[in-house]
């Protein structure tokens, strides 16, 4: 099984590679120019080997790319903190990381949600962020603090009404049907959203209709704090994104679904339609 850094490593290694075609130069000659034996070269762009931050700052200017190694060498910087294993991460338990994102909260002023099957965690009643969580404590076997961590969760919540700050949030209409903790759980949990909607002025909650064309696929769920960085996961990793470039083609991601979403009474209305096939 790839290490969950894998990926990064393999785009780092691969804009490696095109930095040196686009100097016309073949592995061969890269090696010669920097004094390396040629593996080396072949090792950095297969992603077989790390770069440090003095390799970045050779190739670049070996191959006439100087300009490019602030942003590569914050990506190196990056890649570790970027993944960041669940197992390891949970050790403490789940209130544990709820406490941690808190901190990300206060910073942002503008929160953008997009989540694909679930009800984000920030409009979660109790009894539904008590069955999402006693899952994820039950498939990471991590320690039992089940009603700390759902305590932490919906306090949370709390920010929605501090200060100015505003929420976009987007919900695939799949969430709205994936059954969590049985109707009674899903019934108070649509009708907390709806309830929602109306209370707080500066939520923007769009429902992207099951029908909706996604010319870019929906993608696992995400978080954007502001523009400084985006969080996301995958099934053994917790994914931070933090260099601009990526950051944009979320922003670009997010722009393009929220065209998709209908919003006020129309979202309501497919809130209500799951409601009743409760």
């Amino acid at each position: 099984m790839s290490a969950p850094t894998d990926p990064a490593r393999e785009a780092l290694g691969s804009r490696l590679r095109d930095i040196r075609r686009d100097a016309e130069l073949n592995g061969r000659e890269l090696a010669l120019r920097l004094g390396w034996r040629p593996p080396r070269v072949s090792k950095l762009e297969h992603a077989w080997q790390a770069p440090s931050e003095d390799d970045i700052r050779a190739w670049c200017r070996a191959c006439g790319a100087e300009e490019q190694v602030p942003e590569l060498i914050a990506t190196v910087r990056a890649i570790e903190a970027q993944y960041v294993e669940w197992r390891r991460q949970m050790r403490g338990g789940q209130r544990r990381v709820q406490h941690v994102l808190s901190s990300d909260d206060l910073a942002t002023m503008l929160f953008r949600i997009w989540e694909p099957f679930h009800i984000p965690g920030f409009l979660q009643t109790r009894e539904y962020a008590r069955a999402i969580m006693s899952r994820v404590i039950t498939f990471y076997e991590t320690p039992n603090d089940l009603d700390a961590a759902v305590a932490t969760r919906l306090g949370r919540q709390s920010i929605l009404r501090m200060g100015q700050r505003r929420f976009h949030i987007l919900i695939a209409e799949q969430a709205l049907y994936t059954r969590v903790g049985g109707s009674e759980v899903m019934r108070p949990q649509l009708e907390h959203v709806i309830s929602e909607m109306a209370a707080l002025p500066r939520l923007h909650l769009g429902v992207i209709p099951r029908h909706a064309d996604y010319v870019l696929g929906p993608h696992a769920g995400y978080w954007m704090f502001d523009q400084r960085h985006v969080a996301t996961e995958t099934v053994s990793a917790a994914l931070n994104i933090t260099q601009p470039r990526e950051i944009a083609l979320y922003l670009k991601h997010f722009d393009g679904i929220a065209e998709l979403a209908v919003y006020g009474q129309e979202a309501k209305a497919l809130i209500r339609r799951a409601q009743e096939d409760l």
